[in-house]
């Protein structure tokens, strides 16, 4: 089977659960090829940690659930050292984060000191307690859901923070048909009938190939171009970093290896740009005024750099 046929798997399998958000579904399975974490930003109640669960199901990857609450300490996170009054030592204890896909139930509930005890785990991968650090399994991917800023006991995420999420997504109200489907299978444990569609091995190979995969001089110059547009046009007031260019980037190449392709297009980065730049930029306060959202920005961006010819 090749890779395209295990990745309309697993998309397949993991739509049989969340109904009418296969773009949703497509940017995730990109961000963890990508290598890349996710934050899925919406209200409670739209089915965000059963993505996260589905996924872990049709990958077959190692799965922890973290509830983030004010209480939370970062040794709940990263683990912590006790005293063994038999052998005399400290024994390790590792914490929920050593897994391959951590879900952050809430992340934006717990205080900023927790917060950032995931900065580390996000961008190196490795979890340092007592001074020594200890490596993550691999792949690693963090899965952050938040709910929308003014909610209660909320506050916002530093752009520190959210700068290591490769994307932002929501999911949003599913529609009439979507809902009734979700109602009809809820009874059934939808989540049991699962099966690995994808193994952990394959998504390293997969992850390997877009840091080979060939890509034209004139997307790199494009994509660059969108970034530093968002620098310079009175649409922001604050643009994407560095970060955000590669981001972009990698997001293309695992769009175009999910669509069985070996190049990257301009369509593959136009339609990651969203997902990977509205959560770094900052509307100006005259785009705000004008009722200008980060999605209609993202469009007007896209409007305002002309793409290279296929």
């Amino acid at each position: 089977m090749n890779n395209k046929e295990s990745l309309d798997r697993v998309i397949a399998s993991v739509n049989t659960v969340i109904k009418g958000k296969e773009d949703v579904v497509i940017k995730v399975l990109a961000a963890m090829i990508a290598g890349g974490h996710i934050l899925m930003e919406d209200i409670p109640g739209v089915g965000k940690t059963t993505l996260a669960m589905a996924f872990a199901k049709s990958m077959g990857m190692d799965y922890k659930r973290v509830q983030f609450t004010p209480d939370v300490l970062p040794s709940d996170i990263l683990g912590f050292s006790m005293y063994n009054s038999q052998s005399k030592e400290f024994e390790y204890r590792p914490g929920t984060v050593f897994c391959n896909l951590f879900l952050a139930d809430e992340i934006n509930r717990t205080s900023p000191k927790t917060q950032s005890a995931l900065l580390e785990v996000m961008e190196e991968g490795t979890a340092t307690v007592d001074g020594v650090t200890r490596r993550l399994p691999d792949p690693f991917v963090v899965i952050a859901t938040e709910n929308p800023y003014g909610s209660s006991g909320t506050q916002m995420l530093p752009e520190s923070q959210l700068d290591r999420f490769m994307v932002c997504l929501s999911m949003g109200y599913p529609d009439h048909d979507d809902a009734v489907s979700i109602l009809k299978g809820n009874a059934s444990e939808p989540l049991s009938k699962l099966n690995e569609c994808l193994s952990v091995e394959d998504l390293i190979a997969l992850r390997n190939s877009v840091k080979d995969m060939y890509v034209k001089d004139d997307i790199y110059e494009y994509i660059v171009s969108l970034v530093e547009e968002t620098r310079k046009n009175e649409i922001f007031s604050f643009g994407a970093s560095p970060r955000g260019t590669i981001a972009c980037l990698k997001m293309a190449k695992a769009m175009a290896i999910i669509d069985g392709r070996d190049y990257v297009t301009a369509v593959d980065v136009q339609s990651v740009l969203g997902a990977v730049l509205g959560h770094r930029v900052k509307l100006s306060q005259k785009s705000r005024a004008k009722g200008i959202d980060t999605a209609k920005a993202m469009d007007e961006l896209i409007k305002a750099v002309k793409p290279p010819r296929s």
